[in-house]
């Protein structure tokens, strides 16, 4: 098995997360609904975990910054353009599913 140094590791998890990032944007179908009710998980929450990240490290970054991180543009733009309305069956299986912190 190959042993990694730190910041090998570093680098390889960004680059990891910036191919994340880029396959969501360009996945604009699939919605952040469907995300949570099969993973648990959202480009929301991916965009809040960039902010903890920031945080942590003291750097000051809005919520609106760290969507539009991870959005590519403003969430309301991307709202407008890509969000349709979640159905009845997709509320349902977010409220049995979705994770309790959130």
């Amino acid at each position: 098995m190959t042993t990694l140094t730190d910041e090998q590791k570093r680098d390889l998890e960004a680059a990891a997360f910036r191919r994340l990032v880029d396959h969501l944007r360009n996945r604009t179908d699939v919605q952040n609904i469907d995300m949570m009710n099969l993973a648990g998980f959202c480009r929301n929450c991916l965009s809040n975990w960039y902010r903890d990240a920031a945080e942590a490290e003291g750097i000051a970054l809005s919520k609106e910054e760290s969507r539009e991180i991870v959005y590519g543009i403003p969430y309301e733009e991307w709202r407008a353009k890509h969000q349709t309305e979640a159905t009845a069956e997709q509320k349902a299986a977010f409220e049995e599913n979705r994770p309790k912190d959130h």
